[in-house]
């Protein structure tokens, strides 16, 4: 490999959201890093199968406010 042209590869850890830890190697941040994930594969249901409506700075309520009136107008 050429010196001085590739980032630097370091350890950081990666807290899963149930609290597991473990190390690993990247280029992202510096070196002992702690990245605490929000979604990952224990949590996300494309690897749960089970859906889970997660509100992240309100943005559910303020859809259904927006659209509130939408729908099929009853008779």
């Amino acid at each position: 490999m050429k010196t001085g042209i590739h980032p630097d590869y370091h350890y950081v850890t990666v807290v899963l959201t149930d609290g597991t830890e473990y190390r690993t190697r990247t280029c992202a941040g510096k070196e002992g890093d702690v990245m605490r994930l929000d979604i990952d594969p224990k949590s996300h249901p494309a690897w749960t199968g089970i859906q889970r409506m997660m509100d992240t700075g309100g943005q559910v309520a303020k859809f259904n406010k927006k659209f509130a009136g939408l729908g099929m107008k009853k008779g």
